[in-house]
């Protein structure tokens, strides 16, 4: 894959072409000396899990991965916490309101998007809701599912970030 910096040829303060390396993550302006920083941007994953000991997965409706299985979850916005972005992501893709989330742990990710790879940190959340809660799939989600947890099979997941994901849930999280 391409790094990131690789797409930006002039500065994009002065508009030189000496818009260089400057070292892995930064490319620096020779004439006005500004410096840009390919840094990591936020995103979410979360295992929402109801009292009968299911998981909700989402079918992913658009490219990358299209069709394959999924947890509700994506990009943190600007000026929003990332609490905030993992409760927004899933009230767009489910309609359900969470409350109560649990930070489990996170993965590096390189995640293609028009072409270019954006570099992500993967913030992964345990959701647990009552049996009752229902899903509607909306937004990035083509279809909700619940299935039980001992049904979860990391290879139906498209994204190998969620894959990742899914495998260290199984290893570490105990669910009651």
């Amino acid at each position: 894959m391409k790094h990131p910096l690789d797409m930006f040829a002039y500065c994009p303060i002065c508009g030189s072409k000496q818009f260089v390396t400057n070292n892995f993550k930064s490319k620096r302006c020779k004439d006005c000396g500004f410096t840009y920083y390919a840094n990591v941007c936020a995103a979410t994953a979360a295992f929402i899990v109801n009292d009968r000991g299911e998981i909700l997965v989402v079918r992913r409706g658009k490219e990358p991965a299209k069709g394959t299985l999924d947890l509700p979850g994506g990009f943190v916005d600007m000026d929003e916490t990332v609490e905030e972005g993992m409760r927004r992501e899933i009230q767009e893709e489910t309609g359900i309101h969470a409350t109560k989330m649990e930070y489990l742990f996170s993965f590096p990710n390189q995640y293609l998007y028009s072409g270019i790879t954006v570099h992500t940190i993967d913030m992964d959340f345990l959701v647990r809701v009552p049996a009752e809660t229902r899903a509607r799939a909306a937004d990035d989600a083509a279809e909700c599912m619940w299935i039980p947890i001992r049904h979860l099979h990391p290879k139906e997941f498209g994204l190998t970030s969620i894959r990742r994901a899914v495998e260290r849930f199984l290893e570490v999280a105990r669910i009651e």
